[in-house]
């Protein structure tokens, strides 16, 4: 797949310009409240649990809500589900920012009020993910995410300090103001922008039933499952630096508000270095190389913060973890997207960012109780080990190269000509396929088969079974279930290019004098109280 060569290039693109600019202005607001929030806490309380627990009540939101939004992302109008979200965390932080004034937050009411603010992000975070793909063409998609991180990650390098150096002139409800403040840019830049409305041709997908395709594509695709996994353990990990820095700051710098701010800056510089770099190391290192080394990367920063006592030394492992989070970070991004097709790209996303963050989460908490126990620098020490186990695991979980798979749908599929007058909602309906195999290709045909049917689960197809004929064993039969002929309609939409080759494996084995015969029946129940009743009609089927 080409590249541009440079990232920065991608700002031809109006639309990803404007809605840059503006989600850079938020990320400024979000790292000021998030400076401020955490610098509160220790004022509020002495307990290293809580601290760490103001990122844990930012993260934890997006592991519980993430894949309910992913189904909004790729359900409805994505633009007006990233309105909604923003305009929900502008009235929090309002609310927040007044009753800080006010001087009625406590720890609890804080760690509520980020949960909220948290909520917002879980909403919007599908959606601005997978609009990259509707914005740009999938060549510039590694260029998009990593500017997303490159500019979320500028913000990093400035936004903090400036967020400390307010903290410490104006107080933690200033800090909350001004990221009030912040989401009119990007609420802004949303009303301005009109994308065409994607063309539907089948109903929306009921909220059930939407939730669990998207579990079901991701359960039935292992290289997503090996990014989400790698991804969990990563942020398992690596969270420790970020919740427990305030600490390091306060214990081993003998720091305060500015310093904080000055030392999540130098994490965001290295961050803006690594986002730079992503092209290069691209071109030149498969990605399991990349991701081991990001782990091993951000350990040796776990470690040297552990025992640092120097603000140069600090900030300089600081630089190297910035770089190795936003590295891996946003290699497993791109190749979540790159690896979905566009109907399930919001649910794909969602659960990814549920493995991230939902390790942030728990590391955060697992991080808080080791530092309250036996202090920060122990908590880091095991948050080294981990990153290094977690670079382990690579070798048995090793992260895909990016998808080169053509994901665009096959649109081959048209509905036959029915003789029943059947609705969407009719249902159940029978798919049986028939293929005549050569005894001698019978385990080509099995190989090509196991294949087909992850393709048909992973699409919707249920209780999927392989029949042979005892009279005539050149004939195997493919059946499954759909719930309703819609269902069964939007199982052959989801076909994408990639998936006819499965296909064509199967027509090259089948020894027929046609194509494989497929058979569409509509199961009837029937009614065993007395031998003359009819059997039951379904849907709109005519009774017999």
């Amino acid at each position: 797949m080409p590249y541009r060569t440079s990232p920065l290039a991608l700002f031809q693109n109006q639309t990803f310009r404007m809605l840059w600019i503006a989600a850079l202005t938020s990320n400024f607001g979000g790292l000021v409240q998030a400076v401020g929030a955490a610098w509160m806490m220790t004022t509020l309380s002495d307990s290293e649990r809580m601290v760490a627990l103001v990122q844990a009540s930012i993260t934890l939101p997006i592991v519980i809500f993430s894949m309910l939004a992913g189904v909004f992302a790729d359900g409805f109008d994505r633009r007006r589900v990233m309105l909604t979200a923003q305009c929900f965390m502008f009235a929090v932080s309002v609310t927040l920012a007044l009753l800080a004034y006010a001087g009625f937050v406590t720890p609890w009411l804080l760690l509520g009020f980020t949960f909220l603010i948290g909520c917002g992000t879980a909403l919007h975070n599908p959606s601005w993910q997978a609009t990259m793909g509707d914005i740009v063409p999938k060549s510039d998609l590694p260029s998009a995410v990593a500017l997303n991180s490159m500019g979320f990650n500028l913000m990093r390098s400035v936004g903090p300090a400036i967020g400390g150096a307010i903290v410490a002139l104006a107080g933690a409800a200033a800090a909350f103001a001004v990221n009030a403040l912040s989401y009119i840019a990007i609420i802004a830049a949303l009303f301005r922008w009109h994308p065409a409305a994607p063309q539907r041709n089948l109903p929306r997908e009921p909220l059930g039933a939407a939730f669990k395709a998207g579990l079901r594509y991701v359960a039935m695709s292992p290289n997503l499952i090996r990014v989400i996994v790698r991804s969990f353990l990563f942020g398992l990990s690596a969270i420790a630096l970020l919740a427990l820095l305030p600490l390091v700051v306060r214990e081993n710098l003998n720091g305060r508000a500015l310093v904080y701010g000055v030392m999540l800056g130098c994490f965001g510089v290295g961050a803006v270095f690594g986002a730079l770099a992503n092209a290069r190391l691209r071109e030149q290192f498969e990605n399991e190389t990349i991701a081991r080394g990001s782990f091993i990367g951000f350990g040796v920063s776990c470690l040297v913060l552990a025992l640092s006592t120097n603000y140069a030394i600090s900030g300089g492992a600081l630089l190297l973890g910035g770089a190795c989070w936003v590295v891996v970070l946003s290699m497993f991004n791109v190749t979540i997207q790159l690896s979905t097709p566009r109907w399930v790209v919001g649910r794909a996303l969602a659960l990814y960012q549920t493995g991230v963050f939902g390790g942030m989460a728990a590391g955060s908490w697992i991080a808080g109780v080791i530092a309250e126990h036996y202090g920060s620098d122990v908590a880091l020490l095991v948050a080294t080990a981990a990153l290094v186990l977690g670079a382990a695991v690579g070798f048995a979980l090793p992260v895909p190269a990016y998808g080169m798979l053509d994901l665009d749908p096959l649109n081959r599929f048209r509905e036959p000509p029915l003789r029943l007058d059947l609705t969407q909602r009719s249902g159940p309906i029978m798919i049986m396929v028939d293929y005549v195999i050569d005894q001698a290709n019978v385990p080509r045909f099995l190989s090509a088969m196991s294949e087909r049917r992850r393709i048909r689960i992973r699409d919707g197809a249920q209780h999927w079974t392989l029949l042979r004929d005892l009279e005539n064993p050149d004939v195997w039969t493919e059946c499954y279930h759909v719930p309703t002929w819609v269902e069964y309609v939007r199982h052959n939409e989801r076909r994408t290019q990639a998936d006819q080759a499965s296909y064509d494996r199967l027509v090259a084995l089948h020894r027929g004098p046609e194509r494989p015969r497929v058979h569409r029946m509509i199961e009837r129940e029937t009614v065993p109280s007395h031998d003359d009743t009819p059997l039951k009609p379904i849907g709109n089927e005519p009774p017999a």
